[in-house]
């Protein structure tokens, strides 16, 4: 198991540091991850935990970048490498590597047995330890120390995210929490506050006096598409029951507990037995943007992209996650994305790598991201008082991440564990499935997977 922790330590971001833990997910789609199994043992990650010495290594002046581009963020990303090589006199080569994060994961695994690998990839919080356990990428302290980084300025949250076994295998980027977006028109029409609801079961009442506006729409609500990360998203109505789908500070499946299976009958309930809600089949950030929902969740990521799409049809309103009957705080999982280092490249590749993971993330670049996209700035130095009085709706994922929760341990490190939750939820909220039975037979699942795949590494 994982190493004894002091009481220091025992703080929700110290917990983090210690469990390395990634956050969440951005981007969405159903997220796996490669099989771990046949790849590296126990001990194979990193000799040093600092990594590799660069003493004496020049930096390339060509690098290659592969990303999907998160919350698209394509154009802002060329920005960034155009200044980067007027600074530096480095070249660096955007690849789109995929659409996801999945793709992504999946082009970059295949590379390892052969083919050209990037010199910088973009990962998930579900995908980074799958590479710390194939022993596919670096620890990162010792390049970001010749590349001069300044590491002590990086949201500590956000950067112990990616820390395990004293190493640091990642550099936080597009990173976000899921917010509460909802209609702000819908909400004057059936004369509700304008703000989120503060629980589940105060956005139950709310419900009908929606359904009752006459503002259109088929579902009030949209629990978000089952492709789009729905272990992420539906974290926080379970913790919000007391459940989970594993125990936060330790191994243990709890998918089938009694409060677990509460909280996704609520689900279920929202759309068979209340009939207030549905389920989006692509994107329900999609679906409010088009007027079709009241509400949904969505990503920090998507904030940016929605006010541009609404801009002159109706005000987007933002929150935080509604809590549960056992929890109101914290119930929100922090996720996105960090970029990473692979082994198998020259130390001059590397080494360019760590300075343009640097460039990518300082102060002003950080804040650049954030006002393109809506994810989070990474620096605590970055000035946000310009982009906050431009677009005060940012500040309420800033405010949020103070509140945020390490993710259950078995969507973060068990290889398609997402899937898995994804279609056991498909079958309660699509097939009216009767959810005791459908989550302990996840949790059977679940635990094949950590036998088999996991156990060995933790």
């Amino acid at each position: 198991m994982f190493e004894r922790l002091t009481s220091a330590q025992l703080s929700r971001r110290g917990l983090l540091g210690a469990l390395g833990l990634g956050a969440g997910a951005l981007a969405l789609s159903a997220c796996g991850g490669p099989d771990t199994s046949g790849d590296g043992d126990s001990s194979a990650p990193a000799a040093d935990p600092n990594g590799p010495d660069f003493t004496g290594v020049t930096a390339a002046k060509s690098i290659t970048f592969w990303s999907n581009h998160p919350g698209n963020s394509e154009a802002v990303t060329k920005e960034i490498i155009a200044d980067f090589k007027a600074k530096e006199g480095i070249d660096v080569n955007l690849v789109t590597a995929g659409s996801n994060y999945e793709e992504v994961s999946q082009k970059f695994q295949a590379a390892q047995a052969g083919g050209q690998l990037p010199d910088i990839v973009v990962f998930s919080d579900v995908w980074w330890f799958r590479y710390y356990t194939s022993d596919s990428i670096i620890p990162l302290t010792n390049a970001l120390k010749a590349a001069e980084v300044d590491t002590s300025d990086y949201n500590e949250g956000l950067f112990s995210d990616y820390q395990y076994k004293g190493s640091q295998w990642a550099v936080p980027w597009a990173r976000s929490t899921p917010l509460f977006y909802y209609n702000k028109d819908h909400w004057e029409k059936a004369g509700l506050e304008d703000r989120a609801p503060k629980t589940w079961a105060e956005f139950a009442e709310w419900a009908p006096k929606l359904k009752a506006a006459g503002t259109g729409v088929q579902n009030v609500y949209e629990h978000p598409a089952l492709a789009d990360y729905a272990g992420w998203t539906l974290q926080n109505i379970l913790w919000g029951y007391g459940g989970g789908w594993s125990k936060q500070d330790d191994w243990p499946i709890t998918c089938d507990s009694d409060e677990s299976v509460a909280a996704l009958q609520y689900v279920q309930d929202s759309v068979y037995k209340d009939k207030w809600a549905g389920v989006a089949s692509k994107s329900a950030t999609d679906d409010l943007a088009a007027g079709a929902i009241s509400a949904t969740l969505g990503s920090t990521g998507s904030l940016v992209g929605l006010q541009t799409t609404t801009k002159g049809k109706f005000e987007i309103g933002v929150g935080f996650l509604p809590g549960g009957p056992v929890s109101q705080s914290p119930v929100c999982p922090t996720g996105g994305a960090g970029v990473g280092i692979p082994k198998k490249i020259s130390p001059e590749n590397q080494l360019a790598a760590a300075k343009f993971i640097g460039f990518l993330t300082n102060p002003e670049n950080t804040i650049k991201m954030t006002k393109a996209t809506g994810y989070m700035p990474v620096r605590k130095s970055a000035d946000t008082s310009a982009l906050l009085a431009e677009n005060p709706l940012a500040g309420t994922a800033i405010e949020q991440l103070e509140v945020t929760r390490t993710q259950d341990r078995a969507r973060a490190f068990l290889p398609g564990a997402d899937q898995e939750m994804a279609k056991s939820v498909a079958k309660i909220v699509t097939a009216e499935a009767e959810v005791k039975a459908t989550m302990t037979d996840l949790k059977a699942t679940l635990e094949k997977i950590f036998d088999t795949q996991v156990k060995q590494y933790v």
